[in-house]
């Protein structure tokens, strides 16, 4: 092997784990190297097309999945450098306490994590000043305990959606300021690039003030020469040689068909869930024989998925708001009177306009 070859750190995905973690090693000097799948995202027109996003699946893998054997190619994740924030639509709302020990739901019992949400608080608060998080504490009774507000203001209702919240209010309900992560020029003291709110969410977006990990992570780590990323870079396996404990080769297949053994003291494997789960799954070996980090056989068992439905309301006043995901509610988070389980957020979403609509109604 190559010493050329060999890393202090290797980082599987540039994602939101991976990215995230490459701008936090970046200053310790270790020399890491972050690999990604796919390249990086082009700035084009079709950025802001409600039709080549969401209809065409422009930015999609050209991949072919199955689902109780029926064949779909997928609209998520996203292979680019930033993996699936770069369309993603930045609502960056914390855990509760609550949500790391065992819950109950109506489907059945979700353990209780190994660590507790006080365990995470710093690192929530560095990431959302990292994220440039717009929100606003003290509102939502549900919210974590903090040991920092929000290093931002919350992004203005407009008029239409503050009447709304208001509305909500005098029904009695909770309703507050959804923390999103976007730059808005103005955070560092000094001018930022144009903010587009209209094309933001679920959009990928040019103007690069959308906080996605390719912009807040990868960007501020390659500044250090110690930090390398190499695309189109597919990890086909781990090797581990015999040795039950430790990764010992990591096996790149490029775009040209050629592979490339890298080696490191650490690996991250910062994949996304599904992809993560199969490249586990991919690195059978006689000492792993149902894959790496599988010794209860359920990894890649069981389904991972932004479990969310959207509602549309018809209102007689118009909705001339141009960016309505500005508001969020939690008074269903642990469930209600008629259904004892939790429910989870109410929050906005950005316009969707008509191409969007047609495609997604039924037939």
């Amino acid at each position: 092997m190559s010493h050329n070859n060999h890393y202090d750190v290797i980082i599987i995905g540039s994602g939101a784990g991976g990215g995230t973690m490459a701008r936090a090693l970046a200053p310790t000097g270790k020399r890491i190297l972050i690999l990604e799948r796919g390249g990086y995202l082009p700035r084009e027109r079709e950025n802001w097309s409600s039709q080549a996003v969401a209809v065409d699946k422009r930015y999609s893998p050209h991949e072919t999945w199955y689902f109780d054997e029926r064949p779909f190619r997928p609209s998520h994740p996203h292979y680019f450098v930033g993996g699936s924030t770069k369309l993603y639509g930045a609502a960056l709302i914390r855990l509760r306490e609550r949500d790391f020990e065992e819950v109950e739901h109506g489907g059945g019992i979700s353990p209780a994590w190994p660590i507790s949400y006080a365990d995470l608080e710093p690192y929530y608060t560095m990431a959302e000043k990292w994220y440039y998080v717009h929100g606003q504490a003290g509102i939502d009774p549900t919210e974590p305990t903090r040991s920092a507000p929000f290093p931002y203001p919350p992004l203005e209702h407009e008029p239409r959606i503050q009447q709304l919240n208001d509305d909500l209010q005098r029904l009695g309900y909770s309703p507050f300021p959804l923390p999103m992560g976007v730059k808005l020029g103005y955070e560092d003291g000094q001018e930022g690039p144009l903010t587009v709110l209209s094309n933001f969410d679920g959009f990928p977006d040019p103007t690069e003030s959308k906080a996605d990990a390719h912009v807040i992570g990868i960007k501020p780590a390659l500044q250090y020469e110690n930090v390398s990323l190499k695309t189109h870079s597919y990890v086909e396996r781990l090797d581990t040689n015999g040795n039950e404990r430790k990764v010992s080769s990591v096996v790149v297949k490029q775009d040209d068909g050629t592979r490339v053994n890298y080696t490191a003291d650490w690996v991250i494997v910062a994949a996304g869930a599904i992809n993560s789960a199969a490249l586990f799954l991919r690195s059978k070996s006689e000492y792993h024989p149902n894959g790496l980090a599988n010794s209860s056989d359920l990894v890649g068992r069981n389904y991972m998925s932004n479990n969310n439905a959207t509602f549309i309301a018809i209102s007689k006043e118009p909705n001339d708001a141009i960016f309505e995901k500005t508001l969020a509610m939690a008074d269903f988070y642990w469930g209600s009177e008629e259904w004892p389980y939790p429910m989870g957020f109410i929050q906005m979403l950005g316009k969707a306009d008509e191409v969007a609509l047609r495609y997604e109604a039924p037939e």
